[in-house]
């Protein structure tokens, strides 16, 4: 048994080695080809978010203001009891140079203890500004509530914030964040199925069934039938070999391979509160006939005089004169012929000056006539 596991790791391996011959020996890759590292990620291979409560330091009268941050205070206390202190319970101290924030960073896949992380720091409170601040030791959960690593150090802050008796005031960028370059200690590591089991899981970024396939057709050709397949349109399952070391060499030559992904789905997406129109290349148009024209109504009113004659009763008075005026815009038409490209309808709307509003309008009007043959998106 133990000698038939050893051939097939052997056969394994000296196929990572004709693979590796044949990337190397290939001159010439396919149209609009991608690497498997760009399409799709192993499974289990991911980030983690980390976040923790701390305290800033050292701040110029930038901190919370203590009597609408009541927790800031609690948190210095229960700090200061923690290292020998004890503060009586009828004080109640002013810390203007101590912000409460919030801590977060993203542990990286394979992160092992002793490396180092990036930190982010926010204000909690109502600091001003954490310029010049340095963060106490901060402990950085993750989602299952243990500790992974630990965070402290000066703060980096781009922003500043400056005002004057007068109540004048600048502020460049954020003041209240700054960040800490490997200000975290990475204390534990997490585990990841990357090395169990005799499979490799690829999800692909975007989910598509002609991509799926291709993926699987190349791998399939290079290393042998039945060494990948596809479970869904975004999961494909690739053998891989038990040994880690082999394992680690077998990814690295996998993702180096090239497959041409299939064509998104026609899709117009619009920014309504932009106006930003972005229309894929299989849009198509069928038949089609546009007219295209605004109404401006101007309303005007004036305020006259009315002067009685001379010697009568009369009084002088105020009079309202309404003026109404329609306008109606010169229409814009203009006709789709069968099968128009993303090149044709753009230069038609442009040549008859529609607005980027204008576009959106007539793209709306042909999806409900059914001559817009994509999926419209409005965001």
């Amino acid at each position: 048994m133990r000698h038939e596991r050893l051939k097939r790791d052997t056969l394994r391996l000296a196929a990572i080695i004709v693979l590796g011959l044949l990337l190397a020996l290939a001159g010439t890759h396919p149209a609009h080809a991608e690497r498997i590292k760009d399409l799709a990620m192993v499974a289990g291979v991911r980030s983690n978010q980390l976040i923790g409560y701390g305290r800033v330091v050292g701040l110029n009268g930038t901190g919370d203001q203590t009597t609408q941050t009541p927790f800031t205070i609690q948190s210095i206390k229960n700090m200061l009891e923690q290292l020998g202190v004890t503060v009586p319970s009828n004080v109640k101290p002013q810390l203007k140079n101590v912000a409460a924030v919030m801590v977060t960073a993203e542990l990286p896949p394979f992160a092992k203890p002793g490396q180092r992380l990036d930190v982010t720091v926010s204000s909690l409170g109502n600091a001003k500004s954490l310029r010049g601040g340095t963060l106490l030791l901060t402990p950085l959960k993750g989602a299952d509530g243990q500790i992974y690593a630990l965070a402290q150090g000066n703060l980096f802050v781009s922003g500043f914030d400056a005002s004057g008796k007068d109540g004048s005031r600048i502020t460049v960028n954020v003041p209240s964040a700054g960040r800490i370059p490997g200000g975290a200690t990475v204390e534990r590591a997490v585990n990841n199925p990357f090395a169990k089991g005799d499979y490799v899981v690829l999800n692909l970024h975007q989910p598509d069934f002609t991509t799926a396939s291709r993926l699987v057709k190349t791998v399939n050709r290079l290393l042998g039938p039945g060494t990948a397949e596809a479970l869904d349109g975004a999961t494909v399952r690739v053998r891989a070999p038990q040994d880690t070391s082999q394992r680690v060499g077998y990814m690295a030559m996998l993702e180096e391979l090239e497959v041409q992904p299939g064509e998104a789905p026609a899709r117009v997406i619009v920014n309504s509160r932009t106006g930003t129109v972005v229309i894929s290349n299989r849009v198509r148009v069928s038949p089609a006939a546009v007219s295209h024209g605004n109404l401006v109504v101007t309303i005007t009113e004036n305020e006259q005089v009315s002067q009685p004659g001379a010697f009568s009763p009369g009084q002088t008075t105020v009079t309202q004169q309404t003026d109404i005026q329609a306008r109606e815009e010169e229409n814009r038409m203009f006709l789709f012929n069968p099968g128009v490209s993303l090149d044709e309808i753009v230069k038609a709307v442009n040549e008859v000056g529609a607005a980027p509003g204008d576009l959106v309008a007539i793209l709306e009007a042909l999806k409900q006539a059914g001559a817009l043959h994509a999926e419209l998106i409005i965001i």
